[in-house]
Order: structure tokens, then C-alpha cells, then sequence
């Protein structure tokens, strides 16, 4: 059964971010280089998070048998032994170990060598393959040598302290935890942001009013976006043109690659952003209708597969968009709004050992003691997933100008693509560490005498670097309190409002301008369509 569970878990993780990559990735049109090392970085970093739970069993089982093994200490009562039941997902000795080192050493590789060389190549301006290579080894130089002195440096310094004997494996720590605290660095900030922005956009999701007015504040900024992507394409093309005989060389083609995708990004989104207001729209309208349905104004532009049709009839979206859906989502904001605090209660806390305060090292201790094992997985699973999840979304929403942006329906770049692997491969592991800290199942956090994970021993102790294990991995995490405050007063989007980058906040004056000049946009846009439908329906009588 534990061969057959790790097995299906390997095979639908690799289903799961193979589809991610098809919604966000373009099959048909990117280079086949791109989309393998996106896929890979992706996968690598989804099996972690999904085999971890297993590794924890599989270690709570091995620390029974270890218990019964023991011989009774003289002079104390009689030891009872414990009832060891073998876990349904057990994994036998010497695989998790071999495993996690083929899948840690792998992402890392990806993370800090090829994906960056990856993405110079991509970007790369030359015509023949010799020549992306040139370009994307000088890009890199400068950062492969950055590594390499830090490195030699080290060296030098451990060679003048022969006092300090540092084996293979200690340096392979000190590089591991070198990575872990540059990734629990950025973590932090993320997980901060999520942990509020998540539960609370449930609850704003909730309020039609709410939904619609921020699709009008969108579609005002789409389409400055759009108009300015369709002027920097016409740049570009004129550019060309005053080439030699409309050639393109290597300094301009990747203006124009990038000029193309910017426009036919801002263009899919322009469109899919109309079609979510007019749906709300036409929900607003209908729920104070004396028919209970959703009457739409263009029934030619729905898109829904005759099963959909026959399952989500127009009555059965009136009750879910009308009645269920606010329900639904504000149940949803207070289960998630009590995960958010459960993890910035348990960040704050885990270090403390006796008595322990982290609660979901307390419900895993609780678990332990029954040893039941499906419970220890399940909460397993919910809390890192539920981390993962505030990480993560953060990472696909965020954007950095024009050079990151993750956009669905097959609009991400390459560069995008590839930095969010990179991204990926940089925060799972400090974030799987972090979250076998707050359940207690890391010694070097919660100096208990009990054998490691296989995650953890391959990671190696922190303890060689006091001040990161007692220090930094302990008090930096607290951080993420006063994140969350800085969040939930949305201080990052004023200060972005500040700079000029308009962020959606209901108070403000330029935002309530944004959203009637979105309105606005919204009808003439219904005006244009209702037009093109009249035409085409005299066109076939």
C-alpha cells in the first residue's frame, strides 16, 4: 500500500503542475527548453509538499519502535510498551533519504544555475544557437563568479583557522542553510501578505457591489495598459521598417518578441475582463428580477459545454450567485481567517518547548499519542498546504512592472515562467523546514531527543551555525506579525498609490474616478457588442 500511495501521489503531482503550466504556459509557442525546466522546477517543488506529510508518519513510526527497543531505566517502574501499528502510507527505510536528496540537490541545481542561464537564453537577441549560449554565459559570468569568490573565500578562511575541521557534508550544510535563510527571508514577506489578503478577499469576494466595482477599477487601468502596449508594438514595428529592407536585427528583436506578447497579453486579458463584468453586471440585475435567473444580455457569448448547460441552469446560477455564494464564501473567509490565526500564533511561539504553544504542534502531539495516522497526515497536509497556498498565490499575483507577471489562459512569457520556478524552488524548502519547526519535528528548533524526519537529515543541523538555528530561524519569523498588521491597513498598496501605481482602495478619490471612467468603458463596450449582435442577426434572416 506505501508503494502504491507514493506512486500515485508522484503521478498526480505531475498531472497537477502540468496543468498549471498549460493554463499559464504556452504549449504551441514557447521554446520546448522553457516550458521542461518550468515544468521540472514546478514538480520538484509540488512533491515536497506533498510527500512531507508522509515523511512525518513514516518518522513518528520509526520513534516507536525506537522507544520499545530501549531497555528500562534502573530503578524506575516497569517501561510499557507501545502498540506500534505500521502506517497505511509507511515507507520503507532508506527510500525517503535517497528520494529527498535527488529531488533537493535537483531543484537547487535549477534554481541557481540553469533556470537563470535558462532565461538569458531565452531572452537572447542572437539567431543561432551557439550564439544564445555566448550571450546567456556573459549575462551570467558576473553572477556564477559571485559564487564562485564567496566559495574560495570560505575556503581561505576555514584554511587560516585550522582549529575549524569542516567535513564535506558540514559544508554541504552551510550551503544548504546559506539558501534556506536567503529563502525564509523572502517567505516571510509573502506569507505575511497571504495570511491576510487571502481570508479577507473571501470576504470582499462575498459583496456583488464590491466584485463589480473593482472589475470597473480594472478595466480603467487594462485599458491604459492595452492602449500603451498597442503604441509600443507600433514602435517596434516602425522600427523594423526602418531597418535595411524591413530586416530585424539581433539589438531589435527582442524588443519586438516582447512588444507582441504585451499586447496580445494586455488583449486576452482586456477581453476576459469584459466578459466577468458583464456577468456581474447581469447577476446585479438579476437578483432584484421577478424571474430567479440570471437573464444574460449576450447568451451567445457563453461558452459552456452542453453538460454545463444541462447541470448549471439559469434558476441553479440565480440561487448560487444570488443566495449560496455569500454563504458560501464568508464560511470560507472565517475557516481561513482561523488558519491565518492558528499560523501567526504558532510563528510566535514554536521555539517554546515546555510548554508547548505552537497549536499545531500541540494537535500533532495530540495524534502522536493515539498514533493515528491518518489524522497526523491530514493536518499535515491542511497546514502545509494552507502555507504553500499563501506563498504561492502571492507569487502568481504579484507583479513587477512588465519583467514578472504571471497572466493565465496561456499569456506568461518565458522570463515570467522561468523566474516563478526559480521563485518555487528558493521558498519550498525553507517553508517545508519552517513548518516542521511549528509542529516540533526539527530538534535543532525544539532541542527535543527524538530521531529526525529524512527531510530534516538531509537538510543537516543547523546547529553548526548557532546564530541561524537559535537566532534568526527563531526570532525572524515573529516578523510576520507586524506584516500582517502592515497588510490588513494596507500599507504597501498606499505607498504604491504614493509612487503612482494605482492600487484599488475604496476611500480613495483617484480610485472612485478609475472606477466611473471603467464604467463608462464597460458601456460602450455592451453598445459595441449589442450593435455586432443586431448586425449579424439581420444578416441571417
Amino acid at each position: 500500500m506505501s508503494v502504491a500511495a507514493l506512486g500515485v501521489i508522484v503521478v498526480g503531482v505531475f498531472f497537477l503542475a502540468l496543468y498549471l503550466l498549460h493554463r499559464y504556459g504556452d504549449f504551441g509557442k514557447q521554446q520546448p527548453m522553457v516550458l521542461f525546466g518550468t515544468l521540472l522546477a514546478w514538480y520538484l517543488c509540488f512533491l515536497i509538499v506533498f510527500i512531507l506529510p508522509l515523511d512525518v508518519s513514516t518518522t513518528i513510526y520509526n520513534q516507536c519502535k525506537i522507544y520499545n527497543a530501549l531497555p528500562p531505566v534502573p530503578g524506575s517502574h516497569s517501561k510499557t510498551d507501545q502498540v506500534c501499528h505500521e502506517p497505511w502510507s509507511y515507507i520503507p527505510d532508506g527510500v525517503l533519504p535517497v528520494f529527498w536528496r535527488v529531488v533537493y540537490w535537483t531543484s537547487q541545481c535549477l534554481t541557481w544555475l540553469l533556470i537563470p542561464f535558462m532565461q538569458s537564453y531565452a531572452r537572447s537577441g542572437a539567431f543561432s544557437r551557439v550564439g544564445k549560449i555566448k550571450t546567456a554565459l556573459i549575462e551570467n559570468g558576473i553572477y556564477y563568479g559571485t559564487y564562485l569568490l564567496i566559495f574560495i573565500s570560505l575556503l581561505i578562511y576555514v584554511a587560516a583557522h585550522p582549529q575549524w575541521y569542516l567535513t564535506w557534508r558540514e559544508f554541504q550544510t552551510i550551503g544548504i542553510t546559506a539558501a534556506n535563510t536567503w529563502g525564509l527571508f523572502l517567505l516571510v514577506l509573502l506569507l505575511g501578505y497571504g495570511l491576510v489578503e487571502i481570508p479577507r478577499s473571501y470576504w470582499l469576494a462575498s459583496c456583488h457591489g464590491y466584485l463589480l466595482a473593482k472589475t470597473y477599477f480594472k478595466a480603467a487601468k487594462m485599458a491604459t495598459e492595452k492602449a500603451e502596449a498597442e503604441e509600443n508594438l507600433a514602435d517596434a514595428m516602425e522600427r523594423i521598417e526602418r531597418g535595411a529592407e524591413g530586416s530585424v536585427g539581433s539589438e531589435n528583436q527582442p524588443v519586438v518578441i516582447t512588444a507582441v506578447q504585451r499586447q496580445r497579453q494586455s488583449q486576452v486579458q482586456w477581453s476576459i475582463l469584459l466578459e466577468q463584468a458583464v456577468h456581474l453586471e447581469d447577476v446585479a440585475k438579476s437578483q432584484g428580477g421577478p424571474l430567479r435567473q440570471v437573464v444574460h444580455s449576450f447568451p451567445s457569448a457563453q461558452h459552456a459545454t452542453p453538460l454545463r448547460r444541462f447541470i448549471y441552469t439559469p434558476t441553479i446560477e440565480w440561487y448560487w450567485e444570488c443566495v449560496f455564494r455569500r454563504f458560501f464564501y464568508r464560511l470560507a473567509f472565517l475557516v481561513l481567517g482561523a488558519l491565518s490565526l492558528a499560523v501567526v500564533w504558532s510563528e510566535c511561539t514554536f521555539f517554546s518547548s515546555q510548554p508547548v504553544l505552537s497549536l499545531f504542534a500541540v494537535l500533532i502531539q495530540m495524534a502522536e499519542k493515539q498514533y493515528n495516522y491518518i489524522c497526523i497526515e491530514m493536518a499535515c497536509f491542511v497546514s502545509i498546504f494552507f502555507l504553500c497556498v499563501c506563498v504561492y498565490s502571492t507569487v502568481f499575483q504579484i507583479r513587477v512592472f512588465n519583467y514578472y507577471y504571471l497572466v493565465p489562459h496561456h499569456q506568461t512569457d518565458a522570463y515570467s515562467l522561468q523566474f516563478s520556478g526559480m521563485l518555487f524552488c528558493r521558498l519550498t524548502p525553507p517553508l517545508c523546514l519552517n513548518f516542521l519547526g511549528l509542529i516540533h519535528m526539527d530538534s535543532a528548533i525544539s532541542h527535543k531527543d527524538r530521531i529526525q524526519t529524512s527531510y530534516t537529515s538531509i537538510m543537516g543541523s543547523m546547529r553548526l551555525l548557532s546564530v541561524i538555528s537559535d537566532g534568526f530561524y527563531i526570532y525572524y519569523p515573529m516578523l510576520i506579525l507586524l506584516l500582517c498588521f502592515a497588510t490588513y491597513f494596507k500599507l504597501g498598496s498606499r505607498c504604491l498609490n504614493l509612487l503612482g501605481i494605482q492600487q484599488y482602495i475604496r476611500e480613495d478619490d483617484l480610485t472612485s474616478d478609475l472606477v466611473d471612467e471603467g464604467m463608462e468603458l464597460l458601456r460602450r463596450e455592451r453598445r459595441k457588442r449589442q450593435r455586432a449582435e443586431e448586425g449579424e442577426n439581420r444578416k441571417s434572416v
